[in-house]
């Protein structure tokens, strides 16, 4: 399959490039590499659509960043794990979690280690909205908690809750690139039983969970926070990352609507990420 590659160069970079992140990931883009001039954007070339992506250019170029160009590259299947290869390095997640390629060499140090092949997945541990959440999961007692991740692009999260105790662990996400990743993951990290399912919130039906994941972006948290709600358990966690700064207050006001109880916020340059308890 071929993809396609915009290489978004911007400045000043922050917080530009997140922003433009953020409305890229919206029109379907699916991965994102970090660049010193900006960063990488990629989407299968079947779902490439000009008019949207020149239409967020067009409304930034006149009064967003100093300076902006996008460079748009189509590039072969076969070309892509040597992209990821040259962009991915290990990363620790607050001193605890070592999120690594099977490339890369073990850390005997890490409480928790984590061996992702990435391919066209999104969540590597190196973008924010990922180690956001990342840092609650360290921080939660998940034993024998059912646990399900939203968009779970690599599996990562969902992962590492099944390492922490967590069961049963259901991951959920609706490119079939990442759906396959997962599962692939999943068997890397010796993790059997996690249930991965190509899909979306339209799959949620009678299981309950004591803690939900969805590290998704703005748009979709928004339309699927009360979907959400229905299958959390009295008294379980929302986890949400996935947005930025701006987009905040939104996302509490939809929330607060919900009735669910702000329980933590974190923040990492422009990103931000709630922990919500349902009461």
């Amino acid at each position: 399959m071929d993809y396609i590659e915009i290489h978004c160069r911007v400045k000043p970079k922050e917080p530009w490039a997140d922003i433009l992140i953020a409305e890229l990931a919206d029109i379907g883009f699916e991965s994102f590499s970090d660049e010193t001039d900006g960063f990488k954007a990629y989407v299968s070339a079947c779902s490439y659509r000009s008019k949207p992506v020149k239409a967020i250019y067009e409304k930034y170029a006149e009064t967003g960043p100093e300076k902006l160009s996008f460079e748009v590259l189509r590039l072969g299947g076969r070309n892509w794990n040597a992209v990821w290869e040259s962009n991915f390095e290990p990363v620790m997640i607050a001193g605890e979690c070592l999120v690594r390629a099977p490339f890369h060499v073990p850390n005997p140090d890490a409480a928790f280690e984590i061996i992702i092949e990435p391919k066209m997945s999104f969540g590597t541990g190196h973008h924010e909205t990922t180690s956001l959440v990342v840092e609650w999961l360290l921080e939660m007692d998940l034993k024998d908690k059912a646990v399900l991740d939203m968009g779970c692009g690599t599996g990562i999260l969902a992962i590492l809750a099944a390492k922490k105790g967590a069961r049963p662990v259901t991951a959920i996400d609706n490119y079939l690139y990442a759906w396959e990743n997962a599962q692939e993951n999943a068997g890397r990290n010796a993790v059997h039983d996690m249930r991965v399912l190509h899909g979306d919130a339209s799959l949620l039906g009678r299981e309950r969970y004591d803690v939900i994941i969805a590290n998704i972006t703005r748009n979709v948290l928004l339309e699927d926070m009360e979907k959400y709600l229905q299958v959390l358990n009295t008294g379980g966690v929302l986890l949400l990352s996935g947005f930025l700064s701006f987009d905040k207050d939104t996302i509490f006001a939809e929330a607060d609507r919900l009735g669910l109880r702000l329980a933590g916020e974190k923040n990492q340059k422009d990103w931000v990420s709630l922990k919500l308890q349902k009461s």
